[in-house]
């Protein structure tokens, strides 16, 4: 079966909402999500979007912390224009509804502040931002008559010019994907004039993650396969706050707690990030996580504890009530005792390397939010930077495609529909369980948040092996989800790995013992991945 579309938006977080809701009113858009619309990173966002907001902040100043925040490697040209627009993303998002806090009996919002950050720039809605910019996104998407929704359906991978034609193209021309069907078992061929990548992170690459299920690297899979270039692939950043408790699934404690001025401490009570930064607690996330991991190896303890208790109860429910009802509800009252947290994988700062309006190398084809490399992060995300990145982007994204829409587009050739040749069902379902698995567990321990050459060579070898085994799984065996998730968690944990084996200092989120310093002479410069070279079928 074949779906024609203008706009083909794979993803329903706050980036791919954003560019469906910019063009709905000039084509059709089909967006589809593998789960339920809402089921996205930026629901479970909690902290805020940064923005300047305030007459005591300034552009420059924002900029001037994420450029500390991603270690000098962040593209100041890409910087500034983010921080400039922001106001304006900001607007958009209440202009559809989204409800910030404001201030007691003020006509103001409430600004906060985050590790990294030198002024309160970051709007919130309590402490579940992400989940009131969805609902307010979500319920605009719902009722545009232009928008068609495709819940539970995956993409397998995009169809190009150059795989339809069956010969390598310059430029190449993205027509569309692939996409399982996943409730009626069947891949569809979705033709569109743009095919936007708003797919989100890759925190299920590793064990221990505060992503969503969903978060299997698949945009930057399938991108990457297509032939669109990666980049800064080492830089996978760990939120340093985590419940820690056995039947928590790594619930993410916000920043925003240590903004409001909790503190980290030993099971012993002592204050150590005072160790480690000037900034102590509100430090950047890649050095506060680091600190977590080294005190938790000097002491064998199973996490460090953060301790907001001197705020007072009132204060804490206030602003943190969804925090406060979560922990309490796992037996922890945090207005009385401090939280056990430990680091989780949260954020890829790399991906589809992206223009400035969110292009990749392959025409037409769009990536943005998360799953997006655009130079704004460089080696380590400023917290809340985030939720405005996808939101700039979308905008731009939708402009650059809407000013092609309206002139002569070359016609798409002939789009064949899947075809699964000789593929049966599996009976032996245990082998994704197992390597979906050992993939995890070897990326947590030799790719975490200290590295070594020897820990990536471990985890390289490894990983190609399991990629062989997928590989010939893959084409003998019907499409699943379990399956289509598997071997692009295989793809992105190859890419980190090789990422992050070429870059021989610590800067940012990567940090290895065999090259302990920063060397701004021979890598002040992204990593480069070109995309997968072409095959023929």
């Amino acid at each position: 079966m074949k779906i024609t579309t203008d706009f083909l938006v794979i993803g329903t977080g706050i980036a791919g909402l954003t560019y469906a809701l910019k063009v709905a009113d000039q084509g059709t858009v089909s967006l589809v999500t593998k789960r339920d619309i809402d089921i996205s990173a930026t629901q479970l966002a909690q902290g805020g979007i940064a923005t300047v907001f305030s007459a005591e902040d300034s552009f420059a100043e924002h900029a001037e912390d994420t450029m500390v925040a991603g270690a000098f490697l962040p593209n100041r040209e890409i910087v500034d224009l983010v921080v400039e627009s922001g106001p304006q993303a900001v607007r958009d998002l209440i202009d559809w509804g989204v409800a910030f806090s404001r201030k007691k009996d003020e006509d103001q919002y409430d600004l906060t502040r985050e590790g990294g950050h030198s002024h309160r720039r970051i709007l919130h809605a309590k402490d579940a931002t992400g989940r009131e910019i969805e609902r307010a996104l979500v319920e605009e998407a719902l009722k545009h008559p232009n928008i068609t929704l495709y819940q539970h359906h995956i993409a397998v991978d995009l169809i190009t010019e150059a795989k339809v034609r069956q010969q390598p193209m310059t430029p190449n021309r993205c027509l569309g994907a692939y996409i399982l069907d996943k409730k009626n078992n069947e891949v569809l061929a979705f033709g569109a004039k743009f095919t936007v990548l708003a797919t989100g992170g890759a925190g299920k690459v590793y064990l221990y993650t505060c992503n969503p299920d969903i978060a299997t690297g698949d945009g930057v899979a399938i991108g990457w396969r297509a032939g669109a270039d990666v980049a800064n692939m080492e830089f996978m950043q760990f939120h340093p706050t985590t419940l820690y408790h056995p039947h928590a699934k790594s619930f993410l404690i916000s920043e925003a707690v240590r903004g409001e001025g909790a503190i980290l401490k030993r099971a012993d009570g002592y204050a150590f990030m005072a160790d480690y930064h000037p900034l102590k607690d509100l430090a950047p996330r890649d050095i506060v996580a680091r600190a977590i991991d080294s005190e938790m190896k000097k002491s064998g303890d199973d996490s460090v504890f953060l301790d907001i208790t001197h705020k007072g109860a009132d204060f804490i429910k206030d602003h943190f009530p969804m925090i406060y009802e979560t922990c309490l509800g796992f037996g922890i009252d945090m207005t009385r005792e401090p939280i056990p947290v430990v680091p989780a994988t949260h954020y890829l700062c790399g991906g589809l390397k992206a223009d400035r309006d969110g292009e990749t190398n392959i025409q037409n084809l769009f990536a943005i939010g998360e799953v997006a490399c655009t130079g704004l992060h460089g080696a380590n995300r400023l917290a809340s930077n985030s939720l405005l990145e996808g939101v700039v982007f979308a905008k731009r994204a939708a402009e650059l495609s809407l000013s092609r829409l309206n002139k002569d587009l070359p016609p798409n050739p002939p789009i064949k529909p899947w075809d699964c040749g000789n593929a049966t069902d599996s009976d032996e379902e245990v082998i994704v369980a197992h390597n979906w698995d050992e993939i995890r567990r070897c990326m947590w321990n030799y790719v975490g948040i200290v590295r070594s050459d020897k820990r990536l060579q471990r985890a390289m070898n490894r990983i190609e092996m399991i990629q062989k085994e997928i590989d010939e799984y893959y084409w003998d065996f019907l499409l699943t989800s379990d399956l289509i998730e598997l071997r692009n968690i295989t793809t992105v944990a190859r890419l980190i790995v090789e990422s992050a084996l070429s870059r021989h200092e610590s800067r940012g989120l990567h940090y290895t013992i065999d090259y302990p310093n920063t060397d701004d002479e021979n890598f002040l410069h992204d990593t480069i991945i070109p995309g997968a070279p072409f095959q023929a079928s």
